[in-house]
């Protein structure tokens, strides 16, 4: 087998009792890396600190993925119009954050009679919401209520983090800078 110390220096090839031996000597752990190789490539290491800087860097990793979530909000056929806008604020909230979100009509009792008013405040929301959203199920009726799928229009949002990061540089640009002798009076 093909031996790599401790510290990452290769040793070169090896009897197995040999880099068994090497590897009791350092009190340390012997690892086959690459069994397909020819001959096998083994390490000295300890396994323990090993495993868990893994898990760590995995760990990291899975913190850095993107994980979109679908939140959900619900609306009713006779909506206040302040109750409409907090409910939209929430669902621009949602969307800015990069999550889906599943819009809604619930319909109680006769408004069944009247589906048209929920298809009316669903319209009315995409328009609202103009191209930040991308409609991505249509909204179609599931028993007493209407759902719709949205998420947010990516383009536009990077348009919009774009515009932020260029406003954010020109204010940095713009703020006075401290002289001197303006520290030395006060």
């Amino acid at each position: 087998m093909r031996l790599v110390g401790a510290d990452g220096e290769q040793i070169g090839v090896v009897a197995t009792q040999e880099a068994v031996r090497r590897a009791r000597e350092l009190d340390l752990d012997l690892v086959e890396v690459a069994p397909q190789a020819n001959p096998p490539v083994c390490r000295i290491m300890d396994y323990g600190k090993f495993k868990y800087e893994r898990d760590i860097r995995q760990k990291e990793a899975r913190k850095k993925q993107a994980r979109t979530e679908l939140k959900e909000i619900k609306f009713r056929p006779k909506i206040d119009a302040h109750d409409y806008g907090t409910k939209k604020g929430h669902v621009e909230r949602f969307l800015r954050g990069g999550h889906k979100v599943k819009v809604t009509i619930m319909f109680r009792g006769r408004e069944m009679t009247h589906t048209e008013l929920g298809r009316k405040i669903l319209d009315r929301l995409v328009g609202d919401l103009g191209e930040m959203v991308t409609v991505e199920s249509m909204p179609k009726q599931e028993g007493r209520n209407m759902i719709m799928v949205i998420s947010p229009n990516k383009r536009y949002m990077e348009q919009v983090a774009r515009a932020r990061a260029r406003e954010s540089a020109a204010v940095v640009e713009a703020e006075p800078v401290a002289t001197a002798s303006e520290t030395d009076e006060g």
